[in-house]
């Protein structure tokens, strides 16, 4: 491609590596048609990240900028998977100080787009004041911001009136600009859970609502991970309620080349397991590096798994982070009882080939979207225990279009039992009455896994971006 016609993008994800890999993944896709990336994040993070393609390394620079150490953060905390929950906040704070050297470096290099994430909520000012159009890439779907709402509904008091969602409990139902039918929403135990990043507290730390809203309202463009095969009236209604462009940018499939990125020291002694076991028969859990159970629902989950009879693949998280102070443990002699059907992984593990796998009938996990589009595009039925407000979100959506199954749960607390993991995990792996989720899992996988259909919106993207490039001036001749 001319140097003429080569888009420079820069690409500044959160530090959290369910933010990082999308954004990579999206960068590569981009990279691979010809135009540059810096991709922006901390050392530490991008030491850890997948390595880059040799084809695509001349296009992909990685922009590193030391993270400023506080207190409340432990040595190499880089990441959300680093700390726990209650201390992601201090995170963010710490992140808010990398503002000037990005702006210095964004200043320096003139790119013709910026594709920011929700966190850095001071980067449109800054872009505009020397005419860079910045992006908004969501790795969210698109239910998510429709049921979020406006930006003026987000930054604060004065733009809410007074009736809007002054309860937590008001996430519970179909927000008033939604005028499809649809029974997305958030649970009692979910708002409660996450409340932490949405409410004000005495830290320093500017709320995730907040930080959401001022970048959608100094954005330029907003790219939703999703298609119009999967959410047509969402992506129409953020459009609608953003006043904005949206452009999807497709579901982002693993890509072939991508399933043997990170270390796959263990595969061969996963794959010798999986080989043995019937076709379609296996159910794979895992909750990604950002989401941990508590002791009590580990003990449920695996007592459930247990008398469930089903062979299962447990990626098994201990803690998050290695200041953790509640590590939690299998129940006593589970890994014995089950043995014969059942194996534990206490390390990471290659998620995309143990789901490619024919023996993997099923998923069960929290509802984290990358997660979801993988599973979905090796046809793979979802057993749904989500966590935090997202994953609520984006597990109801599933269950709604019959995707997927919640296991029960106590509206209230979040409190699920053996035998309503026993119940979910034989209604989608074995019963009569599941095949409705197998048929449609294997339907929508048509959508998941059309490479070519989700290349084409990338190719619309990257047109889009040429389109609407910054335009040079004369500040050009000033900033260089």
């Amino acid at each position: 491609m001319a140097p003429g016609k080569r888009l420079h993008i820069v690409m500044f994800p959160w530090l959290a590596f369910g933010h990082l890999l999308p954004f990579l993944h999206l960068a590569m896709l981009i990279a691979k048609r010809g135009h540059k990336i810096s991709f922006i994040s901390t050392p530490r993070n991008i030491e850890r990240l997948p390595k880059v393609p040799s084809d695509l390394k001349p296009l992909i620079d990685f922009i590193r900028v030391p993270l400023p150490p506080l207190g409340n953060l432990p040595y190499q905390a880089e990441a959300t998977s680093d700390v726990p929950f209650d201390k992601v906040k201090f995170l963010k704070i710490s992140f808010d100080y990398l503002e000037h050297a990005v702006t210095v470096f964004i200043e320096s290099m003139l790119p013709d787009w910026i594709l920011c994430d929700f966190a850095s909520y001071w980067l449109g000012p800054i872009a505009s004041r020397v005419g860079i159009p910045v992006g908004w890439y969501s790795i969210y779907p698109a239910s998510i911001l429709g049921f979020f709402g406006p930006p003026e509904n987000m930054i604060g008091d004065d733009n809410r009136g007074d009736n809007y969602r002054a309860k937590l409990e008001d996430f519970t139902s179909k927000p008033e600009w939604v005028r499809f039918e649809t029974s997305v929403a958030m649970t009692k135990y979910q708002i409660q859970a996450t409340a932490p990043n949405l409410e004000d507290d005495e830290t320093a730390n500017v709320t995730d609502q907040v930080r959401l809203g001022l970048t959608i309202k100094n954005c330029d463009l907003v790219a939703i991970r999703s298609s119009f095969e999967f959410e047509p009236e969402w992506l129409n209604l953020v459009e609608e309620i953003y006043g904005k462009p949206v452009v999807p940018v497709g579901l982002l499939p693993v890509e072939e080349r991508s399933t043997n990125f990170g270390g796959n020291d263990c595969w061969g002694d996963i794959k010798d397991w999986l080989d043995k076991q019937a076709q379609g028969s296996v159910i794979y859990v895992a909750f990604g590096a950002e989401t941990k159970l508590n002791q009590v629902q580990v003990a449920e989950l695996a007592l459930g798994l247990e008398l469930s009879g089903l062979p299962f693949f447990w990626a098994f998280r201990k803690q998050r982070g290695l200041i953790d102070p509640e590590p939690v443990e299998l129940p006593q002699g589970f890994e014995e009882r089950t043995r014969d059907r059942g194996m534990v992984y206490k390390t990471w593990v290659p998620q995309n080939n143990i789901l490619k796998h024919g023996s993997v009938g099923g998923m069960l996990f929290h509802a984290g979207w990358s997660s979801v589009v993988e599973a979905m595009q090796f046809g793979k039925v979802l057993v749904l225990l989500p966590m935090l407000g997202d994953q609520g979100i984006i597990a109801s959506q599933l269950e709604e279009k019959k995707l997927g199954v919640l296991i029960p749960r106590n509206e209230q607390d979040g409190r699920f039992t053996k035998d309503s993991v026993v119940e979910s995990l034989n209604l989608v792996m074995v019963d009569e009455a599941g095949k409705i989720y197998r048929d449609n899992v294997k339907e929508m996988q048509s959508v998941f896994a059309d490479t070519e259909k989700q290349d084409g919106y990338v190719d619309n993207l990257v047109a889009y971006l040429k389109a609407n490039k910054r335009q040079s001036s004369m500040m050009d001749y000033y900033y260089y």
